[in-house]
């Protein structure tokens, strides 16, 4: 590719990426799924990674979906290498050490949604609409979406929306648990801002064992969860981050991480 699809903007380790297709509604083709990939891969190496933000380029748009012109002629065994592809690199999102967070703008569709749930956290604008319309193509989700909408939202919600192919906008994603909070289009930009103040200036330390212990403890029953929290609680205290944040608190200052 002569131009990357996918923008990175690197505040301290706060880093935003915009997947830029605006013409096709930033639409996930495998061009933009290996590229995606290849950022992800690269952001996961780094020790000074705060937290990743991911949206789309333009007002219309997050990720409309998948590529329909890119899937309408593709072989059940193509079809299948085009879904693993999404899968592994979604599931490099998914488990990347810090907080990430989807910052949906306009329609969040199919492999959008799918992107967006494999997040931690989603914040939409007013202007979002979110659906996985896949049985009106004659398919069905293909990038998790039959898995990760239903621990979101519950599976009948989740069977809902997949069954049904209805699209809702941001108010009803709200309501249900697929969004964290609804705010003006207008000011989803500050917002970005507050929040990479907040993620960015919280104990790198911390926030990774915090994100751990939920990920890794809700997959466990709870005996072994309450076992692996006490764990990284107690790994918080073997650095200086622990002593410096508490350190702080006393003296009445911002601490320093």
């Amino acid at each position: 590719m002569s131009e990357s699809p996918i923008e990175v903007v690197d505040n301290a380790g706060v880093v935003r990426l915009t997947i830029s297709r605006p013409k096709a509604l930033n639409a996930l083709n495998s061009d933009v799924l290996s590229e995606l990939e290849r950022v992800l891969a690269e952001l996961e190496a780094r020790d000074d990674l705060r937290a990743v933000l991911i949206t789309g380029a333009g007002e219309k748009s997050f990720v409309a979906g998948a590529d329909i012109a890119e899937m309408r002629t593709k072989t059940p065994e193509e079809a299948r290498a085009f879904a693993r592809q999404a899968l592994a690199t979604l599931k490099r999102l998914e488990t990347l050490p810090v907080p990430t967070v989807a910052l949906v703008n306009g329609f969040c569709l199919g492999g959008g949604c799918e992107l967006a749930l494999a997040c931690d956290w989603a914040v939409a604008s007013d202007n979002a609409i979110f659906g996985q319309p896949e049985v009106l193509l004659g398919v069905i989700p293909g990038f998790g979406g039959t898995q990760r909408l239903p621990r979101r939202v519950g599976p009948a919600m989740a069977l809902d929306l997949c069954t049904t192919g209805r699209k809702i906008d941001a108010a009803e994603a709200l309501r249900i648990g697929l969004v964290n909070r609804v705010m003006p289009q207008a000011e989803l930009d500050s917002y970005v801002e507050e929040l990479t103040r907040q993620l960015g200036g919280n104990g790198p330390r911390s926030v990774r064992a915090t994100k751990q212990a939920i990920h890794d403890g809700m997959e466990q029953d709870l005996d072994s969860a309450l076992a692996l929290e006490t764990a990284l609680f107690a790994f918080c205290f073997a650095g200086d981050e622990q002593t410096e944040g508490m350190s702080a608190f006393v003296e009445k200052r911002k601490p320093n991480f």
